[in-house]
């Protein structure tokens, strides 16, 4: 089917449209030629609190038990069409309450099931399609523990999404959330059953470097540029996915298991860049994510990291700049300089330490100060909401999570010249409250980085130590602390993290789940798993040409002699760095190459897709959170 100028066959090709509801016009035919008799069923066993399978079937429509909620009398329930598209029912009495918007297709009969405990007159079905902003409602308006939602200090996992429907199902069971329930007692987050045990996660979550706007799939735009830490510059939405389609298809994934794990969805590294338009950019990617419930800001770009080097006199021009109003200036000198123990460290900054902290970060926190203002318009929505047809109340308002990220760093500045003192934390976290930006999470620079295990100096009891010393300041905080990049490190490393927060920690991977997708590719689809490595080759030998001194180490690092060997060259430096780019490419003309093809696999591949990411996040979990 074509959108625009984007060519895609949408029930193969999830995580791009913001809807499931692509074909209105199909959508309400295939409904509208079920049977009557087929509705009092449904109602009745939905009503009865039965399975809705088996429900009489239909060749036009197949309901999602796990969706079902009850809302004021009337189901509300997923289904899917022949097509591949998804609608939502809505099955119950007349009402001008519109909770879901206007539909787009109405269908009525009379009488009700006799044994419902929903004695129905009139019964009415209504169609609404399952796009971002009706299934927003459904989750705030009727069912708000069936959703992503904000968890605040709660630890979890946050997993990259790369490769959407094909991840989503291991996710669901690994959180141990599939026809079981979640237990929090006392802030843990890997609570163990006498079976399984459970966690939550972020389970929607890529980075602005790995999406899309929309806009740019339809139009047929190329690719914006970003700097990958420690890689360097790439073409972004490398995944294919947009912002927009990845919360709709993450969504409309767990509707249909039955999720009970918490979960949330996390714009992850929305950038704050250097230049005139680095503000704008950043409000353009929170207005493509304003469904999301987890908001990670990095702040990253517009740190000044040779501030904190400045003498004196650099120090107090430093105050001077960027607080030109005395009175503010004595505000904050006052604000900051009263004795305080705060997590085992004693905070007393002296005017030169404060000048140099205000050089490094205030910057970076006014801009927050815009973008918190910025979500909370987004959230809000009153104009929005009444254009629904629905009154705006403010109770409705939806909460999120926000983080502040300051663990990245421009290439050319080393991470270990660079790590988060105890200082700087205390420093950002009462600017923080300060300024009243309520903060769930942060993510210092503990010394994580990407690629790589921990390779410090120190060792691991010296990043064991302090990490626990920066995480005993966050806990005072009541934030959370964030390990963003995981994906590398090792089991000893992630025990290191659990013992140093005492499995009070948000740990973030992206990488690994497709890396394993690779991997057992090459067991089963061998002829596209080959297309792959051969392209991640490419990509690494221009890198290269191009005077890529990282590129040319990991070529260095292979036998390009063994390439026959499959199973070889998922595991290489090359496969592990420059696959990441192929799945999503597109041509000239703004179409996808090959990505469909990655979606379009045989059920054994899934299956063992599967279980080696329930594998995998399941020893996360134990290492992080088991204690």
């Amino acid at each position: 089917m074509r959108f625009d100028k984007l060519n895609i066959n949408p029930a193969k090709n999830p995580a791009i449209l913001d809807t499931a509801t692509w074909d209105r016009a199909a959508a309400v035919a295939a409904v509208q030629a079920v049977d009557d008799a087929y509705w009092p069923t449904l109602l009745t066993a939905a009503a009865d609190g039965a399975p809705l399978f088996p429900v009489p079937t239909t060749a036009s429509l197949t309901p999602c038990a796990a969706s079902a909620a009850w809302h004021q009398g009337v189901l509300y329930c997923l289904a899917g069409l022949p097509d591949g598209q998804q609608v939502f029912l809505e099955i119950g009495q007349s009402t001008s309450d519109a909770v879901l918007g206007a539909p787009i297709g109405v269908r009525s009969w009379p009488g009700s099931p006799s044994n419902t405990q929903y004695p129905i007159s009139n019964t009415h079905l209504a169609l609404h399609p399952t796009d971002a902003a009706t299934l927003d409602r459904f989750f705030r308006l009727v069912a708000p523990d069936k959703g992503p939602r904000a968890l605040g200090a709660i630890p979890r996992l946050g997993i990259g999404t790369r490769m959407t429907t094909a991840v989503w199902p291991a996710i669901w069971q690994a959180m141990g959330g599939v026809g079981a329930g979640f237990t929090h007692e006392g802030g843990a987050a890997f609570a163990r059953s006498e079976t399984r045990p459970y966690f939550a996660a972020n389970a929607i979550q890529n980075s602005v470097r790995e999406l899309n706007f929309l806009e740019t799939l339809l139009e047929g735009r190329p690719a914006e540029k970003n700097i990958a830490f420690g890689f360097g510059t790439i073409e972004t939405g490398y995944t294919g996915s947009s912002y927009e389609g990845l919360w709709v298809a993450g969504v409309l994934n767990a509707l249909k298991h039955r999720v009970r794990a918490p979960y949330g969805a996390d714009a992850d590294h929305i950038q704050v860049k250097r230049g005139a338009d680095g503000l704008a950019r950043a409000k353009r990617l929170l207005d493509a994510t304003r469904y999301y419930s987890f908001y990670t800001l990095d702040v990253s770009d517009v740190l000044d990291y040779g501030a904190l080097s400045a003498g004196p006199a650099a120090a107090t021009a430093y105050l001077d700049a960027r607080l030109p109003d005395a009175a503010r200036r004595r505000e904050l000198l006052a604000y900051h300089q009263q004795p305080r123990r705060l997590g085992g460290f004693d905070y007393r900054p002296d005017d030169t330490t404060l000048g140099r902290l205000i050089g490094k970060y205030a910057v970076a926190l006014d801009a927050v100060e815009k973008l918190y203002e910025y979500i909370c318009g987004l959230k809000a929505c009153p104009e929005q909401s009444r254009r629904n047809g629905a009154s705006f109340d403010s109770a409705q308002d939806r909460s999120f999570d926000l983080e502040l990220s300051i663990d990245e760093h421009p290439n050319d500045v080393p991470t270990f010249d660079c790590l988060t003192s105890e200082t700087e934390l205390i420093f950002v976290l009462l600017e923080a409250e300060r300024r009243g930006l309520p903060l769930t999470h942060i993510a210092p620079n503990f010394g994580v980085e990407k690629g790589t295990d921990y390779r410090g100096a120190d060792g691991l009891t010296g990043f064991e130590a302090r990490t626990r010393s920066l995480c005993h300041i966050t806990e005072e905080f009541g934030v959370m602390p964030d390990f963003h990049s995981g994906d590398d490190l090792s089991a000893a490393t992630r025990q290191a993290v659990g013992r140093a927060t005492s499995g009070r920690n948000q740990f973030k991977v992206s990488p690994m789940l497709q890396l394993l997708f690779g991997e057992v590719l090459a067991d089963y689809h061998p002829d596209l798993f080959r297309r792959w490595g051969e392209d991640a080759l490419a990509y690494a030998q221009r890198e290269a040409a191009a005077g890529s001194a990282f590129a040319a180490e990991c070529l260095q690092r292979i036998d390009l002699t063994g390439l026959g060997d499959l199973s070889g060259l998922a595991h290489d430096d090359v496969f592990h760095h420059f696959s990441f780019a192929f799945v999503g490419r597109r041509d000239a003309d703004g179409q996808f190459i090959c990505r469909e093809e990655f979606y379009d696999l045989s059920p054994a591949f899934y299956r063992a897709y599967q279980e080696r990411i329930v594998g995998y996040l399941l020893g996360l979990a134990g290492d992080l959170f088991g204690g």
